[in-house]
């Protein structure tokens, strides 16, 4: 019976391991090496070594089919980022970050605060980076991307490419390095694009790291934010009170801030903080709070935030979780 049982449990596990993880599309592989070597210059026997190795994950493609962006409440969804531990934490790694923070909000004019929340949300300074190896993940859903989306498929595509050219460059082997189940990895999160283009070393000591290089992190997310346009002292997002508007009339799919603030004050929607120019762009969300629909307003800063990931929830988690923090340790000075 022990045998038998045995056998079944060993079964199980190799049934698990197939479903885990299955062979590339070959002719999809063939072809993207023959670019990296014709584009790029990349000896075509380390690639296809490279390629041998990766494998596709079907664990990476049910995550990415649902991410809690997607599937949580934004009540519900808050509550994973917005937590007393993680305003603590925030409130610890600022000060004794401080004079890196200092810096970089100086040099690229983004509040510390929100550095600090960018941090927070994507790896709670620095605890969760990821177990996936990024060559399965990019591999994955650069040539078995879910569903008819080709525009996300290339978008992965580039991002392979992108990492095999970041590896070559700082000297990684593409094999060892981890991250998230979409490929994006350190401390900050970088997907390799943003990691060739923006990620700084921030130290002065040669090298840029954004696995344990706290100083590094911290100017990279701040160089991050100032390229896609972040506004000096900017306002980032207000809650709205609605009155008798319609809202539906602000109400869009794009985070971009395409009305200006006049445009809502006209009709009655008014953001609960008043200390903002009418001339300000913006745009209007509407939330599933747990006791009904809430309205807030997104700026520009927003939008910039978005862009790190492009979700509203993403980005007001960010915004709130970066007010709390900032509270937080002002009253704890007082």
């Amino acid at each position: 019976m022990r045998t038998l049982r045995s056998l079944l449990v060993g079964i199980l596990i190799m049934s698990f391991g197939v479903l885990q993880a299955a062979p590339l599309d070959r002719s999809a592989v063939d072809e993207f090496i023959a670019h990296m070597v014709t584009a790029h210059a990349f000896e075509h026997d380390f690639l296809t070594r490279v390629f041998d190795d990766a494998q596709r994950s079907e664990r990476i493609l049910e995550l990415m089919t649902r991410p809690a962006e997607k599937v949580k409440p934004w009540w519900q969804y808050r509550t994973i980022f917005i937590s007393d531990k993680r305003i603590r934490d925030g409130v610890k790694f600022w000060n004794v970050n401080h004079d890196a923070l200092n810096r970089a909000s100086k040099k690229f004019g983004v509040a510390p605060e929100v550095i600090v929340a960018i941090i927070g949300v994507e790896t709670a300074y620095g605890r969760i980076v990821g177990v996936h190896r990024v060559i399965d993940a990019l591999a994955t859903l650069a040539f078995h991307y879910p569903g008819d989306k080709p525009r996300r498929a290339k978008f992965f595509r580039d991002q392979l490419e992108q990492y095999l050219l970041f590896t070559r460059e700082d000297k990684f082997d593409p094999l060892r390095l981890k991250g998230s189940y979409a490929g994006a990895m350190g401390m900050p999160q970088f997907m390799p694009e943003s990691i060739r283009k923006l990620a700084i070393d921030f130290d002065g000591d040669g090298a840029r790291d954004i696995w344990t290089n706290i100083d590094d992190v911290i100017g990279s997310v701040a160089n991050y934010l100032n390229h896609h346009g972040w506004q000096r002292s900017g306002p980032v997002t207000s809650r709205a009170e609605i009155g008798e508007a319609d809202p539906g009339v602000f109400l869009t799919s794009s985070i971009k801030p395409e009305f200006a603030l006049s445009d809502f004050l006209a009709t009655g929607i008014r953001p609960v903080d008043q200390n903002v120019e009418s001339s300000e762009r913006a745009a209007l969300f509407e939330m599933e709070g747990e006791g009904g629909y809430e309205y807030w307003v997104g700026y520009t800063n927003f939008y910039v935030i978005s862009r790190y990931n492009p979700r509203v929830k993403y980005a007001l988690a960010v915004a709130q979780l970066s007010e709390a923090i900032l509270n937080s340790r002002n009253a704890s000075k007082n």
